[in-house]
């Protein structure tokens, strides 16, 4: 597990003065977002992306598109409105001849390093990755030993992992490539995003354990084929674990992000901990998005949930049931469902999320480790975590710069008087003005909440 800085920024989680009545306007996905971008980059033609999410991630993917020659014009309606994502905000995506040199800054975002490279790949000279001291852990031996083996030279130093240089000709030949995506999903839609540029397409075949967060790349399989590309998949009648892309120009589209549905959960959560309601507007009624699974787990865990035009409104009881969930498709909720959890009236099991270990920081340990110390009783297993509730009291919680532990920091704060947050910033990785948010839905009592410095 990344250790955490010295907190300097604490953030006292606001205890929730009664049941939380709210409407949460919450900003658009971050996963759709980027993918968004990436495609419109590859397009043969200008699109727009509408409501897009400004965030750390989605504006380190704008500004990596752009050192690459892609046109990004950032506009903004008179009649914007929301918290955090401007309703009336819209991205111009202006195609160009991708080229080098370039330097690209990751920062620490999943989808930036892992779904660039193949882009860098049809580049016309080098492009160098790099970002925070936390992205050189992280996995990207897939990506990386993928597009080698397609044809693309790349220089680690053989670490399989950033900083890397892409030194690329401009084309890709592409075709059929092996890959153990075990470790995340977005190695495969990586290669996919790609393929249709690639002069053979792309046949991605995975061969290594179970693969984590399916939604993800049905997310990305479902944008190809928006953006007019043909795709080949298990569920399509095609082989297990294989996806195969065919060689096309792809459309510039004209598309409206949706909310993020995992950036809900926190709200959510905040209805079934306080025995509330909360309204999450234009919640869509067929998505891809992992969050969408929030529904049946905060149903199961003692809540009720109606989805109507509005949006979806969640309704708590007042009493929290333990559960026992298998969360591998859906493993980035796994901290607000844990910090759930915590305050329940019986023991959790959440399995299937051994990945969790490889992403921002190791999400297991820092979870139990943070909840232990606030009273808690969390035990990591094999794959998952034991949560097996007790009396909580106040104490710092630290984030090791996660966004989603600072989000399920705060969760537990509703019903902890005097949870510390450390460096709550962290959240504007995906979701930007969290803390405004968060004590807006509170009221205004909560919302005199200020940052204190240790």
């Amino acid at each position: 597990m990344t250790e955490s800085p010295a907190h300097t920024d604490l953030w006292p989680a606001p205890l929730a003065p009664g049941a939380v009545e709210a409407t949460v306007t919450v900003p658009g996905s971050k996963s759709v977002t980027n993918r968004a971008l990436v495609l419109a980059a590859l397009a043969a033609e200008p699109g727009w992306v509408r409501r897009p999410l400004r965030s750390r991630d989605t504006l380190l993917m704008a500004e990596a598109l752009r050192a690459m020659g892609v046109g990004i014009e950032e506009t903004v309606s008179s009649s914007s409105s929301g918290a955090g994502a401007d309703a009336g905000e819209a991205w111009r995506v202006i195609p160009a001849g991708l080229r080098g040199p370039a330097t690209v800054d990751v920062g620490n975002a999943g989808t930036v390093m892992r779904f660039l490279p193949p882009v860098a790949t049809l580049a016309d000279g080098p492009i160098r990755f790099d970002g925070d001291p936390r992205s050189y852990e992280r996995p990207l031996h897939g990506v990386i030993d993928a597009l080698r083996a397609l044809g693309a030279r790349i220089d680690d130093n053989e670490r399989g992992a950033l900083p890397l240089t892409v030194h690329g000709g401009g084309a890709l030949d592409g075709g059929t490539v092996e890959i153990d995506a075990s470790s995340s999903s977005q190695f495969v839609s990586a290669l996919l995003l790609s393929g249709p540029r690639f002069n053979q397409g792309v046949e991605v075949r995975h061969v290594g354990a179970v693969l984590p967060s399916m939604p993800h790349i049905r997310m990305t399989v479902d944008m190809l084929r928006m953006a007019g590309a043909q795709v080949d998949t298990p569920e399509s009648g095609g082989e297990p674990n294989v996806w195969r892309v065919s060689p096309s120009a792809l459309l510039g589209r004209d598309l409206v992000i949706e909310p993020d549905l995992s950036n809900a959960a926190p709200f959510l959560a905040a209805a079934l901990v306080t025995g509330g309601r909360v309204t999450i507007p234009d919640w869509p009624e067929r998505t891809t998005q992992p969050g969408d699974a929030l529904r049946d787990i905060f149903t199961a865990m003692g809540g009720s949930c109606e989805l109507s035009e509005t949006g979806l409104t969640f309704t708590g009881t007042g009493r929290i049931k333990g559960i026992t969930a298998d969360l591998h498709e859906v493993g980035e909720l796994t901290p607000v469902i844990a910090a759930v959890a915590a305050l329940a009236d019986s023991e959790s099991v959440l399995s299937g999320i051994a990945h969790l270990r490889l992403h921002e920081t190791d999400r297991l340990a820092a979870l139990a480790k943070e909840i232990n110390e606030l009273g808690g009783d969390v035990t990591e297993t094999e794959d998952g975590l034991r949560i097996r509730p007790r009396p909580l009291h106040g104490g710092v919680f630290h984030t090791y710069e996660d966004h989603r532990l600072a989000t399920a920091a705060a969760v537990i704060g509703l019903a902890v008087e005097g949870v510390q947050v450390e460096n709550v910033a962290t959240t504007a990785k995906t979701l930007p003005d969290f803390p405004a948010l968060w004590t807006g839905m509170l009221g205004p009592v909560a919302g005199a909440t200020t940052v204190s410095r240790a």
